[in-house]
C-alpha cells in the first residue's frame, strides 16, 4: 500500500483594511438618539381648541307670544273646561229674498276645444224681481245647468235696482239702447195687459208692471235685450222727481 500524504498548503493571511473612520468596522452604531433641537416644540393650546373650550351655558327658555309672561297667573288660573264635540249652531238661516221670483231667460252650452278634446260647460241668464218695483239680472257659468242657474240667481240678487211703478204702468214713454238692441216702453191704460216679447215680458212682469206696451228694435239677443230694458227702467222718472229737478210744483206739470 502506498502511503498517501496530504499536502499542507501554507496559510496566507488576508490583508487587513484599515478604516479611515474612528468607528470599528463591522459594528452597528449605538441607538441613534435625535438631539433635542430636532424635536419641534408643542404649539401652545389656544381657546379654540377642544381642551380649553368653555362649557356651554344652559339658558332658560324665553317666553314667546303664546306664553304668559307672568308665571303667577298660570298658577292662579282656573282649569279649562273641555269643549263638547257638538257645538251649538246659533246661526239662523234666513232667506234674504223671500218675495223674489226668478225667470231663466237663456241657457247656452259652451264648448271649449283643448288639446285633449272638447270641454262642455253651461251659461245661464236669469232675471229676478219681487213684482213691487225691484228687478235685476244676472249671469252664471258652471259645468252643470243647475249650478249655472244658482250662480246667475245669486248674481242677479246682487244687482237689483228700484223702478217706479204708477198704477201698474210706466210714468212716461222712454227708449234705451244697449249695443245693437233697442227697446221702447209706453204707458198703457188699465186692462191693456203686457204687450211685450218673451224677453222683455220677463223683466217688466217681475218688476211689477201689469199694463205696458213695448217694442224692440235691432238685435234680438236675449241678454242684450234684457240689459236694454233694465237701462230704460233705470231712466224712468216720477212726476215728483221731475218737479223737484225743475223746481216746480207737481200740479204745474200735470
Amino acid at each position: 500500500m502506498e502511503n498517501t500524504k496530504k499536502e499542507v498548503k501554507p496559510s496566507v493571511d488576508k490583508p487587513v483594511v484599515k478604516s479611515t473612520s474612528s468607528k470599528p468596522v463591522g459594528t452597528k452604531p449605538a441607538s441613534a438618539t435625535k438631539p433635542a433641537s430636532a424635536f419641534k416644540p408643542a404649539a401652545p393650546k389656544t381657546e379654540g381648541t377642544k381642551e380649553l373650550r368653555a362649557p356651554r351655558k344652559v339658558f332658560d327658555k324665553k317666553e314667546g307670544r303664546g306664553q304668559d309672561q307672568n308665571k303667577d297667573n298660570k298658577e292662579n288660573r282656573a282649569p279649562r273646561q273641555r269643549r263638547d264635540g257638538s257645538r251649538p249652531n246659533n246661526r239662523v238661516k234666513e232667506d234674504a229674498f223671500p218675495d223674489f221670483s226668478e225667470k231663466v231667460v237663456d241657457i247656452a252650452r259652451v264648448t271649449k276645444v283643448v288639446k285633449g278634446g272638447r270641454r262642455f260647460s253651461f251659461s245661464a241668464f236669469v232675471v229676478v224681481g219681487n213684482k213691487k218695483g225691484r228687478v235685476g239680472y244676472g249671469h252664471g257659468k258652471a259645468n252643470e245647468v243647475p249650478d249655472a242657474i244658482k250662480k246667475a240667481i245669486k248674481d242677479a240678487q246682487n244687482n237689483l235696482i228700484n223702478v217706479s211703478v204708477i198704477n201698474g204702468t210706466v210714468p212716461h214713454e222712454i227708449q234705451a239702447k244697449f249695443l245693437a238692441s233697442k227697446v221702447m216702453l209706453k204707458p198703457a191704460p188699465k186692462g191693456k195687459g203686457l204687450i211685450a216679447s218673451g224677453t222683455v215680458r220677463a223683466v217688466v212682469e217681475l218688476a211689477g208692471y201689469t199694463d205696458i206696451v213695448t217694442k224692440t228694435y235691432g238685435s234680438r239677443s236675449k241678454s242684450n235685450t234684457v240689459k236694454a230694458t233694465v237701462e230704460a227702467l233705470k231712466n224712468l222718472r216720477t212726476p215728483e222727481q221731475i218737479a223737484f229737478i225743475r223746481d216746480k210744483d207737481v200740479k204745474e206739470l200735470l
